[in-house]
């Protein structure tokens, strides 16, 4: 029944098992620390330097909780999909731990799959649990719901905004645009710094990948490459902890390739337009560290990033006052983007009641202050965000970061259902051609990914 599961997750992620064997060793019992014991297994996406980090985390929860043996294990992967197949290939060898970080991109994969519903455990401690939900944008518990379910509480998040140099705004005689600028005045930004900048110079660098790529410019035109639905339920969360908000929903739904929609066709067009006039770079593949080094050493004049860049600036010793942040520019309206990540409890962990504990403590003040002492992501509690970016630590208006969800009602989580991995791809491996080649090679491309995304979707 396990290896059952295990080869039909594996399909839902798009992974082979050939492959898998193939790149990763198998895990046995020996692998595990842990197994065969009381211990609370948590299983992070991470570095054994990052389990030893976590060290000050379960420090704190096992002096709350002395009678509770906690063990990080830290998985090591390209991405998150290889993180998810490593995982199944631990439930395969018996040893599955008790909790997981999980991201945006894989929240529905566990919650369909893997993950235990949380709905049981908030109804019953709902007067401890209301101060968290009480500090929490609902915006971000959302992202977490699934048919009806909670499946996690976020404890980190990062709104896709953009950071600009103050030197390149200031040399091209420019003020900080205002919250609601729009497309043409973004652009505009982006021609007067080329024009003042000396040598090499990108007015707009980004990354090609599902957050901070061509995801942010869809949603601010009220779009995305997959129609967004939403399911029922939820109401027994939202009228417990929410009762003053306005409705909301039991969980995102993305059932449909959406790629060729008009406002999607005007977006991938924007961009086209930016790299044929050379206000952007042809994008990037993966992550931001060729872009850190182009931003610090003035290359670089705008770039989506979110609080977590604040950290990685700091360490490459870009002062605060070197840069700062605002938000995307209007199109058919200022809809943003964000991913967020928090634990969830294994379906299959006779350890429930006890990780349910370690859920609850890593979203308490205490627990996320002790996780995030630097400020290496936004703080889903919005109490703790002054801490963590004021006195002088982050970009002068670091508000924007938890501002982005209390300005934008609408902001939402990357689009990533179930079948996150294979989406992603058919996304990303369409984006490049089809903003390189002219004008007219725009619907060419998205006609392409609407077929990948089909395809991905399972035909749906």
């Amino acid at each position: 029944m396990v290896d059952l599961t295990r080869r039909a997750l594996l399909g839902a992620i798009g992974l082979g098992i050939v492959g898998t064997v193939v790149s990763w060793p198998r895990l046995t019992g020996a692998d595990i620390p842990g197994r065969g014991t009381d211990t609370l297994t948590v299983a992070l996406f991470g570095t054994a330097q990052d389990a030893v980090a976590r060290q000050a985390l379960v420090d704190g929860f096992q002096r709350k909780h002395p009678g509770i043996e906690v063990r990080i294990v830290a998985i090591q992967g390209q991405d998150w999909s290889e993180y998810f197949a490593k995982i199944l290939t631990m439930i395969a060898a018996g040893t599955p731990p008790d909790v997981v970080t999980v991201a945006t991109e894989g929240a529905q994969l566990f919650a369909s799959r893997l993950a235990h519903p949380l709905d049981e455990y908030v109804r019953r401690d709902a007067s401890e649990m209301q101060e968290y939900f009480d500090d929490v944008n609902p915006t971000l518990i959302e992202a977490f719901m699934y048919q009806g379910s909670l499946f996690q509480m976020p404890d980190n998040f990062n709104a896709a905004n953009v950071f600009y140099s103050t030197q390149a705004m200031e040399r091209a005689g420019l003020e900080r645009p205002a919250d609601n600028w729009t497309l043409e005045e973004f652009l505009g930004t982006a021609r007067a710094m080329k024009k003042s900048a000396p040598g090499q110079f990108l007015p707009y660098f980004w990354n090609n990948r599902l957050w901070g790529g061509v995801v942010p410019w869809l949603y601010v035109n009220n779009t995305s490459f997959l129609r967004e639905e939403k399911s029922g339920g939820g109401d027994w969360f939202w009228d417990r902890f929410y009762p003053d908000q306005p409705a909301r929903s039991g969980g995102y739904v993305w059932k449909q390739a959406d790629a060729l929609n008009e406002h999607a066709v005007e977006s991938f067009s924007v961009l086209e337009r930016m790299v044929s006039e050379g206000l952007a770079a042809n994008p990037a593949q993966g992550g931001g560290n060729e872009l850190v080094s182009l931003f610090s050493t003035g290359a670089v004049g705008m770039t989506p990033a979110g609080g977590f860049w604040v950290r990685g600036l700091e360490e490459a010793g870009v002062a605060n006052d070197a840069y700062d942040v605002t938000y995307f520019p209007r199109m058919s309206g200022q809809r943003h983007q964000f991913g967020a990540g928090g634990y969830a409890i294994m379906e299959t962990s006779p350890r429930k009641d006890e990780a349910w504990e370690w859920l609850k403590y890593c979203v308490s003040v205490e627990g996320m202050k002790i996780a995030h002492p630097k400020p290496d992501s936004s703080l889903p509690r919005r109490s703790l965000n002054a801490e963590l970016y004021g006195a002088g630590v982050g970009p002068a208006h670091w508000e924007v970061f938890y501002d982005t969800l209390d300005k934008f009602p609408d902001t939402g989580p990357m689009p990533a259902p179930p079948q996150q991995a294979a989406v992603e791809s058919a996304l990303l491996k369409n984006v490049v051609s089809t903003i390189t080649n002219g004008p007219s090679g725009v619907r060419r491309g998205l006609e392409t990914m609407q077929r990948d995304l089909e395809i991905a979707l399972g035909g749906r």
